[in-house]
């Protein structure tokens, strides 16, 4: 299944995923997010990702770890925000969409 793109943005051309079950190994994640495979697994390292493992320890990215690098990316190439800075701001949004959840 190949990813429907959208209209181009500061950052790169929106992918968006047809499937929310899909799973990508670490080559596909970094080439659908335009970085190279290594910021995957830097982003790992901090805390912003955390992929499934196979049994044979693959990492394996879905649409919503896509989606959050999109806008770690946003955050850092244009806003200019350091990756301490994005770690607080999507701290921030987590707990207000908790806080909304809870409200409905």
């Amino acid at each position: 299944m190949e990813p429907i793109t959208g209209p181009e943005t500061e950052v790169g051309v929106i992918v968006r995923l047809p499937d929310d079950k899909a799973l990508f190994a670490i080559s596909v994640a970094a080439e659908l997010c335009r970085c190279h495979p290594r910021t995957l697994r830097l982003y790992e390292e901090y805390g912003f990702l955390s992929p499934v493992r196979t049994a044979g320890n693959t990492r394996l990215y879905s649409a919503l770890d896509i989606a959050t690098v999109e806008r770690i990316r946003y955050y850092t190439q244009v806003k200019g925000v350091n990756l301490a800075g994005v770690r607080i701001i999507l701290e921030m949004e987590r707990r207000w969409l908790g806080e909304e959840a809870d409200r409905e």
